[in-house]
């Protein structure tokens, strides 16, 4: 009887399983992941020691002509530039440009299989780019058919029980964004794996099989995560909550760097997709910075019901063959700046007369583009802060880190920073994404928080806001956020005045529970003074450290920053360099606050690094020996400046004269070192 019975059991299953395949005809055309790229040219560390297949992959198979449209599904990973996909020699799509390991799905056109065999192929670009590829899979209808299988997903604030703009990200088992199809009619955008929806609520089609489901709004809400079964025989419902767990009262989060396929002809975002991208990472305030062009998102927010979840902003990327400029708030209608001129002076006039702009900002400035970077050696030097390009700096604020714009060192556009604020350029920093896209790069992964009353999100002050940048009431935020108070009084961008022997600094450490810090530092002048380690926690407030300072005898600037381990998960994954330097991938959080100046020297003012050397020099600048003694109360940034004055002045700084009288004058000795390691290198 048993026998029986087990072979009854075995026989549905065999019939379920027909009846599975049946439904969902889905057979595999090729079963290895192949590793594609240039023999003897990795792009990354992790390619080393692993041999390509070569720039090219095809896989040969045996089919019937389609005459309606079938569906590829290509699993791929770490693609950064435009592959083709042929059939049959004839280009029926491209793998998508994302580093994320995802499932794409390419239409077959109808009349595009042949019968007998036919070869799918999968070829490299000019550029050098390892990627991996594979299962690759067929199915004979198409991706209407085929996604049948709906998931429905619910999202409310805990809080309130109210529906949330949201991030949905879906993995299958292999740990691959999905493949995925939403029903017709919803306002979001998706790609693989990924739906942005600012009604908190989604219908998605999938393939039978099991997934994991995130829900996420950006850096101040918690992540909810559930498994799900997707079967042929019914549809899979989920009810996620999520909660605000990062407090930032009075601030709002700024992205000040947003792009659109719309409008800037590049990327995959269209602007209705790019409103659903805003509200569900929680921005509030949004800047449009669309290539030389005016783009007005009010429009686009009420046709897709977003209006009441952020304040948008009419901004351009000013791109130019020197550099790039977003500019902003601009008033409708108003003429384009003049992005065809290559001196600054000129440039940046022609960018403050456009009608409304209060804040201009330097972007990604250790990019290349056109064969120009701001921070190129020929344009600038990274020690003293000193322009070479020849035009003076004009703009409010400089980005100190663009997340679809990452530096294999994040602290080099810290370090330029640092130089620029003590040449005494009041610069403030900015964080921002740079996104073209609905999933390659996360909107707001970057951001900046800045001063600003934050009631309403859909009616920022904007005036205020641009005050606030203007200021350097800012703080600079990828995974953390870091606040800072001078004796429990002075905050960002103010001038911490007083008398007391020590001056008291503490900082906080605040993230989201899915980010964690393990290191806190304290900049003055942009040199380390103070470090701790931070014990890797899930708590909201990951360091609240004190620091009691000696009061310099001289003015300084002070900046906090904390770092931590970056995200893998794939609800929020650390991005990889846009130009790297290094084939090492070491993904980083960070935060950082603006500057606090310090009124060291007394008189009720704030001096910086290099008016402080002008006048050291100016004083002592007949008696070397005077001159170089007056440094010994004074810091490494300081004689840095004094160093590059001397060194214009004709000094031979090498010269064993003046390394002799530096021998023991600790600023002296680090901070003409950092210049010299400037100059060029002397002829033996």
């Amino acid at each position: 009887m048993k026998q029986i019975l087990l072979m009854i059991a075995v026989v549905l299953l065999i019939s379920f399983s027909f009846t599975v395949q049946a439904a969902v005809p889905i057979r595999i055309l090729d079963s290895k992941v192949y590793h594609l790229g240039t023999p003897g040219f990795p792009e990354w560390e992790e390619f080393e020691k692993s041999k390509p297949h070569g720039r090219r992959l095809d896989v040969k198979f045996n089919a019937k002509a389609n005459k309606a449209a079938q569906t590829l599904l290509i699993c791929q990973r770490q693609v950064k530039f435009r592959w083709s996909v042929l059939l049959n020699n004839q280009r029926i799509g491209n793998l998508l440009s994302i580093d994320s390991k995802l499932v794409h799905k390419i239409t077959v056109p109808p009349n595009k299989l042949r019968d007998g065999e036919n070869t799918l192929s999968i070829v490299a670009p000019k550029a050098t780019d390892d990627i991996e590829v594979g299962p690759i899979r067929l199915s004979s209808v198409s991706p209407e058919r085929l996604f049948s299988k709906f998931l429905t997903v619910g999202i409310k604030d805990a809080d309130n029980d109210k529906p949330l703009p949201c991030r949905i990200t879906i993995v299958d088992g292999n740990g691959a964004l999905a493949a995925l199809r939403p029903a017709p009619g919803q306002r979001l955008a998706h790609r693989p794996g990924v739906i942005y929806v600012s009604n908190g609520q989604a219908r998605i089609g999938l393939l039978p099989g099991s997934y994991t489901v995130f829900a996420s709004r950006g850096f101040e809400y918690s992540v909810a995560k559930k498994a799900v079964e997707i079967t042929l025989d019914k549809p899979a419902e989920l009810q996620l909550e999520l909660r605000r767990e990062v407090p930032t009262p009075g601030l709002i989060a700024t992205d000040t760097h947003i792009h659109t396929l719309t409008r800037s002809g590049h990327g995959d975002s269209t602007e209705k997709e790019r409103m659903h991208t805003i509200a569900g990472e929680g921005i509030e305030l949004a800047v449009a910075t669309d290539h030389n062009h005016h783009a007005d998102y009010r429009p686009v927010q009420k046709a897709t019901g977003t209006s009441a979840f952020f304040t948008s902003v009419i901004g351009n990327e000013v791109t130019t063959k020197t550099g790039h400029f977003n500019a902003f708030p601009i008033a409708p209608n108003s003429p384009v700046p003049d992005y065809k001129l290559g001196d600054w002076t000129k440039l940046m006039a022609s960018i403050r007369s456009t009608p409304g702009v209060r804040v201009v900002v330097l972007n990604h400035p250790r990019n290349i583009h056109s064969g120009f970077s701001p921070m190129a050696a020929e344009n600038f030097n990274p020690v003293t802060g000193r322009n070479l390009y020849g035009s003076p700096y004009s703009f409010d604020a400089m980005e100190v880190v663009t997340s679809a714009a990452m530096q294999s060192d994040i602290m080099a556009p810290y370090r330029d920073w640092f130089a620029m604020l003590n040449w005494g350029h009041n610069i403030t920093g900015v964080g921002s994404s740079d996104t073209h896209d609905v999933s390659r790069f996360i909107l707001g992964q970057a951001r900046t928080y800045v001063e600003c009353p934050d009631n309403t999100p859909g009616k920022i002050d904007l005036a205020k806001a641009c005050e606030s940048f203007r200021e350097m009431r800012a703080y600079i935020s990828m995974g953390l956020l870091v606040k800072m108070k001078v004796d429990d009084r002075f905050r960002v961008g103010d001038l911490a005045t007083g008398k007391n022997e020590k001056i008291k600094v503490t900082v906080r450490v605040l993230g989201p529970s899915w980010a964690r810090a393990d290191r806190v530092n304290l900049f003055a002048n942009g040199h380390l003074i103070r470090t701790q380690a931070i014990r890797p926690s899930t708590a909201i407030e990951k360091a609240n450290r004190t620091w009691d300072i000696q009061r310099p005898a001289h003015d300084v600037h002070l900046i906090a920053m904390a770092t931590g381990p970056g995200i893998t998960a794939p609800f929020w994954e650390s991005p990889r360099s846009y130009q790297p330097t290094s084939k090492k991938h070491d993904p980083r959080l960070q935060g950082a606050t603006n500057p606090i100046f310090i009124d060291g020297d007394g008189d009720g003012k704030y001096t910086p690094p290099r008016m402080q050397a002008e006048r050291l020099f100016s004083r002592h600048k007949r008696e070397i020996g005077a001159l170089l003694e007056a440094l010994h109360p004074l810091d490494r940034a300081v004689a840095t400046q004094l160093a590059t004055l001397m060194h214009d002045a004709g000094h031979d700084l090498r010269g064993p004269d003046i390394q002799k009288r530096i021998a023991n004058i600790a600023a002296a000795k680090s901070g003409f070192s950092d210049f010299i390691a400037t100059l060029p290198q002397k002829n033996p």
